[in-house]
C-alpha cells in the first residue's frame, strides 16, 4: 500500500494535520480503534487561547509556573501566539463555543490560571472540536480513513522513516510506504490501573521510538489528574471531574467534610495534597462539593458530569461526590523540534505522543488541545513547504534490488552506483519485511508495554528508577 503521508491516530492532532496538508497529496489516517475512541473526544474543560495581547505575559507565566519552569520557552511562545489562528480555523470549520450575549467568545477559568482565558462547549469541548475536525476530514477526497488498523512498527533504514507495518482489522499484516509518517497515536494511560484515557492507548509511539533509538524527552513526566469519580467497581477508564468544576468554585473536603486544600493548585501539587489527605484519613477518596456552584451553571456548563454522577447514584445538587486522582496526561514523549520533527528523518510526532517541551514537568489545565493543534499545524506546514516529490527524489540512496540486497552507501564512496529515489527504497523495504515478530499479538503487546513502561520508569536518569503504576 502506498500513500504520500501516513498519519497514525485520529485524534485532534492527526485530523488537524491532515486538514492543513496540500489537497493534491494522498493522506492515509489509521486508527487503532474506531475514529472517535481517542482522548481528544474526552477532553472536558476547554481550550486556552490568547484572548487579548495584554494577557500574553500572564498566560506565559501561568504555563511556565505550572511546568515548574522546565518548559521550552520557544514552544510556549509559539503555542500562545498561534492560538488565535487555530481558534479562527476551528470556528470556520463550524465548531461551536460558548458565547456572551453580544456574540463574543465566553471564557472560563481553571486551576493555576490567573484569569479567564479558556473557551469551551458545555463540558464536552474536546468532543466538539474533534468531531468538527473529523467531519471536515471526511469531506476530503484525498484522505483515506482506516479504522481498527494498528501501526505495529515503522519501516526505517539508516535513521530514515519510509512508512509503517500495520495490522488490518482482520488480523492480517501489511505495509504502508509513505514519504512522510506522522505519529499521532496518543498517550500512555492504558498502561495504568486507573486512568482517564482509553485502554487501547498504551504508549505505542514511545515503544516504537525506543525500539528504533529515536530520541525521547522526559518520558517520566506523567500527569495525575486530581479529581476523577471514585467507584469500587472496575471501569474501563476513570471518569474525569473536570478542572473547570473547581474553576467555577467546587470545594474539596476530607472525611469530616472539612476543606483541606486550595482547589486551584496546579494538578501535580493538588494530587499530592489529596493523596496525603487520603493517607491521613485512611480513605480511598476525598469529597468534592459542587453545591457551591450555582445550579443553573451546573446544568448548563456541566450537563455530562451531572448526568454521570446521577447514573452513579449521586445528586450533585444535594450531596458531595467521591473523587480520587488518576493518571491523565503524558507530558513526555518522542522528542520533537518546533516543527514537530523527530530525530528520525521524515518522521513527525504530534499530540500527546510528542514532547516539544511546551508543558515542562506539569501541564497547565486546558493547554493540551491547544498544544496538539498548534504543533500539528506546524508539522503540516513543514511538510507542505518541501515539495514531496522533490524530497522523495533527493533523499535517494543506492539500492541494488536486482541483486537481492539493499546497500545504503555514500555517493562519494561509489559514484557509479545507481541512484534510486526514496520511493524505490521504501518499496524494497516493504517487500522484504519479516512479519514473524508481529504475528503473535499478545507477545508483541507485552514487548511494547515493557518498552514503554521501561522508558517511563527510567526517564532521563537510569540511576533514579521510579515506581510505576502507582495510581
Amino acid at each position: 500500500m502506498k500513500t504520500d503521508i501516513l498519519i497514525a491516530g485520529s485524534g485532534c492532532s492527526g485530523l488537524y494535520c491532515a486538514l492543513q496538508l496540500p489537497r493534491d497529496k494522498k493522506i492515509t489516517i489509521i486508527t487503532k480503534s474506531d475514529l472517535t475512541s481517542n482522548d481528544s473526544f474526552l477532553a472536558q474543560g476547554g481550550m486556552c487561547m490568547l484572548k487579548e495581547q495584554s494577557d500574553y505575559d500572564s498566560f506565559f507565566e501561568d504555563t511556565m509556573k505550572a511546568g515548574h519552569y522546565e518548559n521550552d520557552k520557544k514552544s510556549v511562545e509559539i503555542m500562545i501566539k498561534t492560538s488565535p489562528e487555530v481558534v479562527k480555523d476551528l470556528v470556520s470549520y463550524g465548531a461551536q463555543f460558548e458565547r456572551n450575549e453580544d456574540g463574543s467568545l465566553a471564557y472560563t477559568k481553571e486551576g493555576a490560571h490567573s484569569t479567564n482565558r479558556i473557551i469551551f462547549h458545555e463540558d464536552v469541548t474536546g468532543k466538539e472540536i474533534t468531531s468538527t475536525l473529523l467531519r471536515e476530514v471526511q469531506k476530503l477526497s484525498n484522505v483515506e480513513l482506516l479504522e481498527y488498523t494498528t501501526m505495529v512498527d515503522i519501516l526505517e533504514k539508516d535513521n530514515h522513516c519510509y512508512g509503517a507495518v500495520i495490522r488490518r482489522p482482520d488480523g492480517s499484516l501489511d505495509t504502508v510506504t509513505a514519504t512522510y509518517t506522522v505519529l499521532a497515536s496518543g498517550g500512555v494511560g492504558g498502561l495504568y490501573r486507573h486512568s482517564t484515557n482509553f485502554r487501547h492507548l498504551t504508549g505505542d509511539a514511545l515503544a516504537i521510538a525506543s525500539k528504533h533509538n529515536i530520541e525521547l524527552q522526559n518520558p517520566d513526566y506523567v500527569q495525575i489528574h486530581p479529581t476523577t469519580f471514585y467507584t469500587k467497581h472496575p471501569e474501563d477508564r476513570s471518569f474525569l471531574i473536570s478542572e473547570s468544576v473547581r474553576g467555577e468554585g467546587a470545594r474539596l473536603y476530607d472525611k469530616n467534610m472539612n476543606r483541606f486544600v486550595n482547589e486551584l493548585l496546579p494538578r501535580d501539587l493538588l494530587s499530592e495534597k489529596i493523596h496525603e489527605q487520603m493517607a491521613k484519613d485512611g480513605t480511598d477518596f476525598v469529597w468534592e462539593d459542587l453545591r457551591t456552584i450555582p445550579a443553573e451553571t451546573l446544568r448548563h456548563h456541566f450537563p455530562n458530569i451531572v448526568a454521570h454522577c446521577k447514573e452513579m447514584g449521586y445528586d450533585v445538587f444535594k450531596e458531595c461526590i467521591p473523587v480520587v486522582p488518576a493518571q491523565h496526561y503524558f507530558m513526555g514523549g518522542v522528542k520533537v523540534d518546533h516543527k514537530s520533527r523527530s530525530s528520525m528523518e521524515n518522521l513527525y510526532v504530534v499530540g500527546e505522543a510528542a514532547c516539544n517541551g511546551v508543558h515542562g514537568k506539569n501541564r497547565l489545565a486546558s493547554n493540551s488541545l491547544l498544544e496538539s493543534l498548534v504543533f500539528a499545524r506546524r508539522a503540516a506546514q513543514d511538510m507542505a513547504e518541501h515539495d514531496l516529490k522533490d524530497v522523495a527524489e533527493n533523499t535517494a540512496n543506492n539500492c541494488n534490488t536486482s541483486a537481492g540486497n539493499c546497500n545504503f552507501v555514500d555517493d562519494a564512496a561509489n559514484t557509479n552506483a545507481s541512484s534510486q529515489n526514496a520511493s524505490e527504497v521504501a518499496d524494497y523495504l516493504a517487500a522484504h519485511v519479516d512479519f514473524t515478530p508481529y504475528q503473535n499479538i499478545q507477545s508483541l503487546d507485552e514487548t511494547y508495554h515493557h518498552l514503554a513502561t521501561q522508558a517511563i520508569t527510567l526517564g532521563q536518569n537510569p540511576e533514579g528508577r521510579k515506581e510505576f503504576l502507582y495510581v
